[in-house]
């Protein structure tokens, strides 16, 4: 049986279609101190103050929290729901300040919120972001479990925005190497298990822990680094490879073909879903981040700057370019994209 995301509950095609008739129906901006600043395809809304313009984005934590119940390991989510927040925001070149979080629960859990509430404390060190409140709310009759989202407050000068329309032919693209599987495409990684009969704490050759432990490994986060190459560094576009994987890249520039002709090595954890779930390598690349959880386009001059910026910390290397066309390819799979 070849599974698929949309199998597994997750189609991204119909998900795009419904965030575009909400979208659509949205578009209010006060006048003044507070206007929306137009952006198209970034991963942040933002707002003029003054020079600067203030963003913010809100995310959750998604299936990974099944996992995370299942495992009764909750340390972590919390990371996981900084960082894909933080990790949006610096995407438009802004720094993060400060978080929210939002927690859904059925019944009140001591341990459990203790747990959580520790990954959220080092999810904020890690980003530099101070904790400023949130909500614990109970809903004994609208929940089952419990849901974890935040929102992330951040600002940039409106003249440092970073929104993809400088990207052109022949820039180069780098891509960062993530932790693992971040929080994309849980719902398809559980799927595989369940067919194939398998718990969280089975054990694979190819992996020093069982893959529930594997599953849950935090997002990385990318704010320190990746502002110290903006300060440094032309870019003209960043892209969180989240839900969507490669598709992501495509948000940057609708008229620009984005070809990575050298991916990333891929974490042992994807070929095994992939072997167990016989998924095609097109499937996998629209879902999974593969080993890249962010892709930089600046011009090739600049490369060797940043790479020495970045390899400071993280692992990054050039593996593509920007060519004539449009939506994104990967040259060694031999798979492509034409849409978000």
């Amino acid at each position: 049986m070849k599974l698929t995301y949309a199998e597994a509950g997750v189609d991204i095609d119909r998900k795009s279609d419904a965030i575009e008739s909400l979208v659509n129906m949205l578009g209010f901006t006060r006048q003044g101190v507070g206007k929306r600043v137009e952006m198209h395809g970034g991963y942040a809304g933002f707002i003029e103050f003054g020079s600067y313009a203030l963003g913010l984005c809100t995310d959750g934590v998604g299936t990974k929290i099944m996992i995370a119940n299942a495992m009764r390991k909750w340390d972590t989510i919390g990371i996981d729901c900084v960082a894909m927040n933080a990790n949006d925001l610096i995407c438009v070149g802004a720094e993060p300040l400060a978080f929210v979080d939002y927690i859904a629960i059925d019944k009140p859990d001591n341990e459990l919120a203790k747990q959580i509430g520790t990954g959220i404390q080092k999810g904020a060190e890690l980003a530099n972001v101070s904790l400023v409140g949130g909500e614990f709310a109970i809903l004994s009759e609208m929940v089952n479990g419990f849901d974890l989202a935040g929102t992330c407050l951040g600002w940039v000068k409106k003249s440092k925005l970073i929104t993809g329309k400088k990207i052109v032919v022949g820039d180069a693209i780098i891509g960062i190497k993530s932790s693992g599987i971040h929080s994309n495409g849980l719902s398809l990684a559980r799927k595989v298990l369940e067919v194939n009969e398998m718990g969280y704490d089975e054990k694979f050759s190819r992996l020093n822990r069982p893959i529930g432990l594997e599953l849950l490994e935090p997002t990385q986060m990318y704010v320190k680094e990746i502002l110290s190459m903006v300060r440094q560094c032309e870019i003209h576009g960043i892209a969180h490879i989240t839900g969507g994987g490669l598709r992501n890249l495509i948000r940057l520039h609708s008229e620009r073909e984005f070809r990575i002709e050298k991916p990333l090595e891929s974490q042992p954890v994807f070929k095994i879903l992939q072997e167990m779930g016989s998924i095609s390598d097109q499937e996998m690349y629209q879902t999974f981040n593969m080993g890249m959880g962010m892709a930089i386009i600046l011009p090739e001059k600049h490369v060797k700057k940043a790479l020495s910026i970045l390899n400071k910390t993280l692992e990054a290397r050039e593996v593509g370019h920007v060519h004539e066309g449009v939506g994104v390819c990967n040259s060694e799979a031999g798979i492509e994209y034409h849409r978000y």
